[in-house]
């Protein structure tokens, strides 16, 4: 791409289970990528907050939905590194908590419409494993709730959380 040219993003459709769909009330979510060098596969450039098993950078098929009129997700092609996890706030005074230890790691979020809904991207420098277990912590004291819906490979190996998502 020539030097400052702004990078030229499209959306693209990726289709929610049911279980997902029903309390969203979406049945699909739509994620901005840039092009790559192969026809088809996109580089993922924003942090989803429902799709799981994708997070910033990683590389995906796409094909087109002539009916929607618009590129869906096909399949999953090779991560970048990072890491989604979904944060829920419970309470009021979890949010300048979370937001500082956010700052901390050098990860970025973003907020839905709501602000309830956090979705973070955890940069593959950032320490996981210590990450982790701060965001726990606020997780033992009732005030969010976690979702580790797309970790790197990396940090596959004993991170695992409970089926309440705590």
């Amino acid at each position: 791409m020539p030097a400052g040219k702004p990078e030229r993003l499209h959306k693209v459709a990726f289709d929610l289970p049911d279980e997902i769909a029903d309390w969203t009330h979406a049945s699909s979510e739509r994620l901005w990528t840039g092009k790559t060098s192969v026809q088809m596969e996109v580089q993922v450039r924003n942090t989803p907050f429902y799709v799981k098993g994708i997070a910033f950078g990683d590389i995906v098929r796409v094909r087109p939905d002539h009916e929607r009129r618009e590129f869906a997700f096909e399949e999953f092609v090779s991560e970048a590194g990072h890491s989604t996890v979904r944060i829920i706030i419970k309470g009021e005074d979890a949010r300048d908590t979370v937001e500082a230890m956010l700052r901390s790691f050098d990860c970025s979020w973003e907020i839905d419409t709501t602000g309830q809904l956090w979705a973070i991207d955890v940069p593959p420098h950032v320490d996981y494993s210590s990450m982790r277990t701060a965001l726990l912590r606020v997780a033992d004291e009732g005030k969010i709730g976690i979702g580790e819906d797309a970790l790197a490979m990396a940090y596959h190996d004993g991170l695992t959380l409970s089926d309440s998502d705590r």
